[in-house]
């Protein structure tokens, strides 16, 4: 019994212990439940606070997080999910939120983007499905010359906003008026970013636009208008008591503007200074050549250049020091482009003592002579301004007189003008030691020639230097055309070609080879002018397509140019429509004359990508006559220069022929100088030097020694002469 009791007992003790390691588990595993659900919870609700997301109901059951709440979004609701994904295992997460109702949804931004330019027109953007595209497509296919129209649209199902309608018709309009454009199209606003032909273009278009805008659209636009031709190109720069400035400024492209402000900001000119973007410069390197000149000036830190054309004129009042003077334009003329030449001058202030005599004469492209400098007295003036007025286009005379200039000084300022009629262009220095000769000349022997008129107008002695360069352009041998003959023979061939094109469209029509065979033969004489072709039309069809269909022939003419090997760099080509008719739109014959391809000539000076030939540079004494250099010769022969018919005679040879269209010596002129045979008394001949350095009188007119040839007695003789 006793052993009985003792299992039971123990058997007893053994469930009680268990039971107390069991409650003590529960109790253990209950606890440490509870707190993974607190913990679970507050991390949960505390990601969720950081993310904003305070809408959200966050409660634990067991290892389970519950959110709850109304979303505002699926894109809310998924967001919580997601950060309460980042610190408790997303399995544990149970979704118990709810989305708010959804508004019925906006409609898209409808936009066209409607891109136009000599390749077609491009429809870019998104538009409502109700959106006739097929009808867009026509309608701008029928008005426009457009070579192709690109549909790049996408369509959306929704209605179409209010006045989307009015902005794609005007829209659609504004795309027929403007051959090169950006036009942004919305409900009710239209953006239109253009580029018209020229400014009257500009304001034509302008005007159009705004006058066909329906009250329902709001209208942006931008439209510049190309650069202006400008003949000739100009650019003038001067420092003087008021400050640095331009009185004229031209640029042939952006980047060569922006080089001659700075050039000019650099030389002192206050604020921002203006230059005009401008058509007809006549080299490449204009700019090169203005921010030299502009340099020079601010070198100097006063003076005046002027560039015209190709012609440069630098003049510096009184007080500059000679040696910085000519230490700036030796730097000057190396740093200008050879295309260029520089004529540069320091004036002599009135009070000054009177240096040694000079006289300089300038004669520019078109036969214009600016004179200045000492002449004897003022009868010797007008005699020497008479004869400049025979020869030359026009005359600037600002001569001084000065009874201090040596003997013989009219008859060497004449025997210059005379030398220098010779050329196109250029200048003759006169002083008492030398004539110095410079410019440039169609003739390849135009040296030899200055060298025999100096002689037959000075005889012996008198000392020359000419730098006279050749231009094949100029040379009338070759007769080469300028650049309205170019103009007129281009458009003979155009007039009398079979080109045609197909109707209402820009492809060429039929086998051009032949026209542009012709046109071949003309530009290889007219390359360098620049020449714009431009396209015509009748009145029939809109204005808009019209104009459109006009550049476009233009273009398709220069393009195929092009492509048969013809130079075309300097040419453009413009649309003019049905706006200048040569003939009636009536009839069919007139219509037929108005549909044509027309060239027009932007610039009488032709455009130099390459500098000259280097100028032929002759040293000697009146009564030498240079004989050819060989190296000259070869080089004349490289610029097909023809060969001189006449055999130089050294002193013998007649005076050198002047330019054809120079007027002759009037009869007034030959009394004026009569009257210098009358005043010997006053005539101071030029002192000759011989080989023993003696100095000694030079013969007087009419003396063996002489031979008649020197003296101002003579001049009414040789006027005669040459009458």
């Amino acid at each position: 019994m006793a052993s009985s009791r003792k299992r039971v007992s123990s058997s007893l003790m053994t469930l009680v212990v268990l039971a107390g390691i069991g409650g003590l588990s529960w109790f253990g595993a209950r606890e440490a439940a509870d707190f993974m659900e607190r913990r679970s919870e507050a991390q949960v609700r505390s990601v969720l606070a950081d993310a904003g997301q305070d809408w959200v109901g966050v409660r634990s059951d067991g290892l389970q997080v519950l959110l709850s709440g109304t979303a505002p979004s699926e894109v809310e609701r998924f967001r919580a999910m997601t950060q309460a994904g980042t610190v408790v295992d997303s399995s544990r997460i149970v979704d118990d939120m709810t989305v708010a109702a959804v508004d019925a949804a906006l409609p898209p931004a409808f936009k066209v983007e409607l891109l136009r330019n000599d390749e077609g027109i491009s429809l870019i953007g998104l538009v409502p499905a109700s959106t006739d595209r097929a009808a867009l497509v026509e309608t701008l296919q029928n008005e426009t010359a457009a070579p192709k129209v690109a549909d790049l649209l996408e369509n959306a199902d929704y209605p179409a906003p209010e006045n989307w309608d009015a902005a794609i018709t005007y829209g659609l309009r504004a795309a027929q008026l403007t051959p090169h454009a950006k036009i942004s199209i919305a409900a009710g606003a239209v953006s239109i970013e253009a580029l018209a032909e020229s400014r009257a273009e500009k304001g034509r278009l302008e005007m159009e636009l705004n006058r066909s805008l329906p009250a329902s659209v709001k209208l942006e636009t931008n439209i510049s208008a190309p650069r202006p031709v400008m003949a000739p190109f100009t650019l003038r720069f001067m420092i003087d008591e008021q400050g640095a400035r331009f009185d004229a400024c031209a640029a042939d492209h952006e980047e060569g503007r922006e080089r001659i402000l700075a050039a000019a900001m650099r030389a002192g000119v206050k604020g921002t200074p203006g230059c005009a973007l401008a058509l007809g410069a006549p080299a490449p390197e204009w700019a090169d050549a203005a921010v030299a000149v502009i340099g020079a000036v601010a070198a100097l830190q006063q003076g005046t250049v002027t560039i015209s054309d190709a012609d440069i004129a630098l003049t510096v009042p009184a007080g500059v020091e000679r040696s910085d003077f000519d230490k700036v334009v030796a730097n000057l003329e190396r740093a200008l482009p050879a295309v260029f030449s520089l004529n540069a001058h320091l004036e002599e202030a009135s009070d000054a003592p009177a240096g040694p005599a000079e006289f300089v004469a300038t004669m520019s492209a078109g036969r214009e002579m600016a004179m200045r400098g000492r002449i004897t007295d003022q009868q010797m003036r007008e005699a020497v301004d008479s004869f400049a007025r025979a020869r030359f286009a026009s005359v600037q005379d600002s001569l001084r007189s000065d009874g201090n200039t040596p003997g013989g000084w009219t008859v060497r300022v004449i025997a210059g003008l005379e030398a220098l009629d010779g050329l196109e262009k250029g200048s003759v220095k006169v002083s008492p030691e030398t004539i110095e000769l410079s410019g440039d000349s169609g003739d390849p022997r135009a040296a030899e020639h200055a060298a025999a008129a100096l002689s037959k107008r000075l005889g012996a002695g008198a000392k020359y230097q000419l730098s006279i360069r050749y231009d094949r352009r100029l040379d009338p041998a070759l007769a080469l055309p300028d650049g309205k003959e170019c103009v007129n023979r281009l458009n003979i061939i155009m007039s009398e070609a079979a080109i045609g094109f197909e109707p209402n469209r820009s492809t060429i029509a039929g086998d051009p080879t032949e026209t542009l065979d012709r046109l071949a033969k003309v530009m290889g004489d007219c390359a360098d002018f620049q020449i714009e072709a431009g396209g015509h039309t009748d009145s029939q069809g809109s204005e808009g397509f019209n104009a459109d269909l006009s550049r476009s022939r233009a273009q398709a003419l220069v393009r195929a140019m092009s492509d048969a090997g013809i130079d075309v760099t300097n040419m453009t080509s413009r649309g003019y429509g049905e706006s200048q008719p040569i003939a009636s739109n009536d009839t069919e014959e007139g219509r037929e004359e108005n549909r044509r391809i027309e060239f027009r000539l932007i610039s009488e000076q032709p455009v130099r990508s390459e500098p000259l030939p280097a100028p032929v540079t002759v040293e000697g004494t009146t009564g030498e006559v240079p004989e050819p250099d060989p190296d000259v010769e070869i080089h004349m022969q490289t610029e097909e220069a023809p060969e001189a018919e006449e055999e130089m005679a050294g002193p013998d040879l007649p005076p050198a022929k002047m330019n054809p269209g120079a007027a002759p010596a009037t009869v007034g002129a030959s009394e004026e100088f009569q009257a210098l045979d009358e005043r010997e008394e006053n005539i101071r001949l030029p002192v000759q030097t011989p080989d023993d350095g003696t100095p000694r009188p030079a013969p007087r007119p009419g003396t063996a020694e002489g031979g008649g040839e020197s003296g101002d007695g003579n001049i009414e003789q040789s006027e005669a002469t040459e009458e």
